[in-house]
This record gives C-alpha cells, structure tokens and sequence, in this order.
C-alpha cells in the first residue's frame, strides 16, 4: 500500500481541517513552525504570505506543490520554485470582494466624518486588477467618479480605460492602491508613493493602501503628512509588518492589521480554491463545500436613519474603526489581531429593511438582500 503523502498547513487557514485527512498525513502549523527541518519530508505546503517559500526553505525537501491562500505571490520565490520543478497556485479574486468592502466602509466613515457626498468625489485606483477592478465596481455604484491606473493592462489593452498617474496625482480626492509588489520590469510597483508622488498631488487626497506595505514609501507618507499634502490616510498594509511604524500608526485615521481581504466569505473562497488545486494535482477526490456562519443578526433596518443611509447600510456590516482602535491600542499585537480575526460577512449576509425606492438599485448592485424579496 502506498504511503499518504504528507501535507503541512498553515494553522491560521480557516475551513481547511479535515478536509485532507481521508488522503493524506496533515500537520498544522503556525508560519514561524514552518521550517526548514518540518517540510523536508513534505509533499505539499499550504500557506499564507507569512511564509516564504525559497531556497532557505526548500532545499532538499521533498516539496512539489505550494498552495497559497491569498492572492499575492511576492513570499513565493516563483523561478527557485519553478526551476525545482515544484508546482505553486495562488487564489486570484478569492479577496476581492472583502477589500470592496472594506474600501467601501472606510468611504463610508470618511464621508460621515467629513460632511461630504461620495457621488462628489473623484477616486484613482491605482492597479485593476481583480481586485481594484471589484473596488472600482462598488465606487461606481456609489456614483462616484473614477480614474483607473494599471499600466500593464494598458500596454496589453490600450489607453481608453486608463489615465497616467500624473491625472491620478492632479483630479483625485481618494487614491486607492491595489497593485501586487513587484521590485523589477517595466512598472515595478515597489515604493510607487514615493517623495515625487506625493509632491506632485493637487488636491489633498485622501491616501488608502490595501495593497502591499511596500508600495507607499512609509518616510514619504509621513512627509506628506507633515508638509500637508494630504487629507488623511488609510493603511490595512504596512512596510516591515508585524513591526510597524508607529509614527504612522498614530498619524492615519484607519489602521488596520492588514485584514482588508479578511471576510469569512474571502477566507472560504481561498481555503476552496486551495482545494481544488491540490486534489487536481495529487488526483484525489475532495469536497470543497464550506459553510460559512451565519451572522448573529442579518437584518439591518434603516427606517430610522435620516441621513447617510447607505454609508450607515455598509458600515452595519463592516466598520472599519473596531479593528483600527484594537491596533492603535495594542500595536505589538499585529499578528494576534490577524491571525485571530474574527467572523466579518459580506454584504449578501444581510437583509435590509426600511430602505426607500430610491435606494433600491444601489442596495441591490452592493449585494444586499432587501426585504420581502423588492
């Protein structure tokens, strides 16, 4: 009889256990237990981006697969992978729509903070993406005004969609980040926000990384903050994470463990799609039916909301400011805060009651339920 092969799984995977045991030996393991001594007899990693995988990692072990459950890649060490013959899968898309979300809600606090109509404002994404491009969708059905930077899609598909980042700098009241974090080729997007990017914006913008940390230069940003060049900032990522700036930390209106992309529903889309690609590969026969819980309450009644409705409608499902208060007050706690982050649904989790006729159309394309099936 052949021996099971043995998998090795990141223990802050949500969904995931006893899903392979009917077909192999798991371990599960906090990143900074995934060594190199622990996978050298391992067939198949499953991992997030704590865990680089390179040649510190793998040299000599018997690993031919690498499933990431994120949709970044840059902790993988694509060609040393590669050219060792080991097979590696991301989840492209699985977190788009939980950075909508959470891009949404912080539009949302800002708007109500601040006294002004989103359909006023003008936003710059800066990466489509999956991800931007979902981000783009929800700023759209908010009716504002939006500019998309992606130069790599523009080289391949033109300009009609895109403008330069120089418009981005001149018309936007918002910039969002959302590009991967790359060091080389044409566009690398390593410190993109940097001293020249934020001298050249004319308009105070409001500053929102879900990206990567490394994307905004952290001495630029807080440059920009002293000599008054933006409005605020929002960082969900942080250069040198979990030991984060805690200048900045005390500067942005919302700080945040780097949880954008942490929905019950973006965790569940990850964790499926992780096994999907290692059953595919090993040839076995999994089920990747994942239940995710219900909410306490699933009802969100706006019949006595006077104004901002839909702003408070996003924020009665996610707001932003309970996971920013727990960082700002215990900093050292980064990980524990992201790897114990608790039960956060999407918009299709919830039924809306007391919504106007006006509204409707914008509650339905957020991915609301309204009540009584309207």
């Amino acid at each position: 009889m052949q021996n099971k092969i043995k998998i090795i799984v990141d223990d802050k995977i949500p969904f995931i256990r006893n899903i392979f045991e009917p077909c192999a030996e798991v371990l599960y393991l906090p990143p900074v237990q995934i060594t190199q001594d622990m996978v050298a007899d391992a067939d198949a990693l499953v991992i997030r981006t704590r865990t680089k995988c390179d040649e510190r990692l793998l040299s000599g072990s018997s690993v031919r697969f690498i499933g990431t459950a994120t949709i970044g890649t840059d902790h993988i060490d694509i060609p040393y992978c590669e050219g060792q013959g080991i097979t590696w899968k991301n989840a492209p898309g699985c977190n788009a729509e939980s950075v909508a979300q959470y891009v949404s809600s912080v539009l949302a606090r800002f708007s109500i903070r601040d006294g002004f109509k989103l359909h006023d404002k003008t936003i710059g994404i800066v990466g489509v993406g999956h991800v931007g491009s979902r981000v783009e969708q929800v700023c759209r059905i908010l009716g504002m005004k939006v500019l998309l930077n992606d130069p790599l899609r523009e080289e391949a598909e033109g300009s009609g969609l895109f403008v330069s980042l120089q418009e981005i700098e001149r018309e936007c009241d918002i910039i969002s980040f959302h590009t991967p974090l790359t060091y080389t080729g044409n566009f690398p997007s390593f410190h993109l926000a940097d001293d020249v990017f934020f001298s050249r914006l004319r308009k105070r913008p409001i500053i929102i990384n879900a990206a990567r940390g490394e994307v905004v230069d952290t001495c630029a940003l807080l440059n920009a903050f002293d000599e008054k060049l933006i409005n605020d900032a929002v960082i969900d990522c942080w250069e040198g994470e979990p030991n984060i700036d805690l200048r900045l930390l005390d500067r942005v209106y919302v700080a945040t463990p780097h949880i954008a992309g942490y929905s019950a529903d973006g965790k569940a889309n990850a964790t499926r799609t992780m096994i999907d690609e290692l059953a595919r590969f090993f040839g076995f026969s999994l089920s990747s039916q994942i239940k995710v819980p219900v909410p306490d309450d699933t009802v969100i009644d706006l019949a006595g909301v006077l104004d901002f409705r839909i702003e408070n409608a996003l924020l009665s499902t996610y707001d932003p400011m309970s996971d920013s208060c727990k960082l700002k007050i215990t900093p050292c706690d980064f990980e524990k805060l992201r790897g114990n982050y608790g039960l956060r649904r999407e918009s299709r989790a919830y039924t809306i009651r007391g919504f106007k006729d006006g509204e409707k159309g914008v509650l339905r394309e957020l991915g609301f339920c309204l009540e009584n099936n309207w």
